[in-house]
């Protein structure tokens, strides 16, 4: 039944890339379908009232050039979970319920299953030329042959909070297991790592290695958006040690304080100086000391081990 979806799926996506070659208009920005949450304040959530479907916007901050972006869907059957999906990008010079302007990129959606099998999103790479508003319209095929159309708009600003690709890696003094008397002051996992908390980011960058770096908090790991990073980190690290450098910080300062009472958690002053303002982000950093990539949300091992073989060479 998968498969048989599945070809469904790719036929449909065809017909639909087909279908809109040429056109620049489509369908506007569904009226039902607004943000639950206000920008900054997370990710924000859309509900299309007209099809059911469910948007969580993964990746809100965003600033002209080109980033990664990626959402999860869900309706009334659960996850939408199709292998790819077609999206237009559009630019709004008047805001999300003013006109548009023509279609500005078209692309395949590609979906990414987190580990367990229990949540996923998808992602493309889409290029921004100015801050404002912008729009995706995302097609999603159904069994029936039919495709459903919906529509959501996110601000793209001047420009990040978080450090962008290029910029320098801010050499912070996160705690090692040096710091602190046991493990479990340093990440709220059941079974952390110890390698990922022998060596601070100042000390990592210090040696001119590849770093990549991970902020999450595993016993916290709750939306959609949220998978085991720290043990995709983990794996990596067991694998490209002897090239590069591997870091876990977690969200909060206290993780040994915390376990079943998050009222009490401090959040770590790292996070303001990466300027990180959701709760699950990977950077891979160079040799050099610059962000080569950088991922909101949650980023498979595989969309990972391979910005990490680009710098290594």
């Amino acid at each position: 039944m998968r498969r048989a979806l599945a070809v469904v799926a790719v036929l449909a996506l065809l017909a639909a890339l087909a279908a809109g070659c040429g056109d620049d208009g489509g369908a506007e920005l569904a009226a039902t379908a607004t943000p639950a949450l206000r920008f900054g304040a997370g990710y924000p959530v859309f509900r299309d009232q007209a099809t059911g479907i469910r948007t969580i916007f993964g990746t809100p901050d965003l600033a002209p050039g080109e980033h990664r972006v990626g959402w999860v869907m869900s309706d009334d059957q659960g996850l939408i979970s199709l292998p790819v999906l077609r999206v237009d990008s559009y630019y709004f010079p008047d805001g999300p319920r003013g006109r548009r302007e023509g279609r500005r990129a078209s692309g395949a959606a590609r979906f990414f299953p987190f580990p367990y099998g229990t949540r996923g999103m998808y992602t493309l790479r889409l290029a921004f030329d100015r801050p404002g508003t912008w729009g995706l319209e995302v097609f999603v095929p159904r069994p029936d042959g039919s495709v459903a159309t919906t529509a959501f708009a996110f601000v793209v600003a001047e420009r990040t909070r978080a450090v962008p690709v290029g910029a320098q890696a801010p050499a912070s003094r996160s705690r090692t297991l040096a710091d602190v008397r046991s493990i479990a002051e340093l990440s709220t996992g059941s079974e952390p790592d110890p390698a990922l908390y022998e060596k601070s980011i100042a000390a990592a960058l210090a040696e001119r290695r590849p770093l990549v770096l991970v902020f999450a908090s595993p016993a916290f790991c709750t939306n959609e958006l949220c998978g085991p990073q720290v043990e995709v980190l983990s794996e990596l690290r067991r694998r490209y040690a002897d090239r590069a450098n591997f870091i876990h910080v977690d969200l909060y300062e206290n993780p040994h304080e915390i376990r079943g009472d998050l009222a009490r958690a401090v959040r770590t002053t790292i996070l303001a100086e990466w300027g990180v303002p959701t709760d699950e982000w990977t950077f891979v950093i160079d040799g050099h000391g610059r962000v080569a990539e950088r991922y909101e949300s949650f980023v498979t091992e595989g969309e990972l081990e391979e910005a990490l073989r680009r710098i290594l060479g």
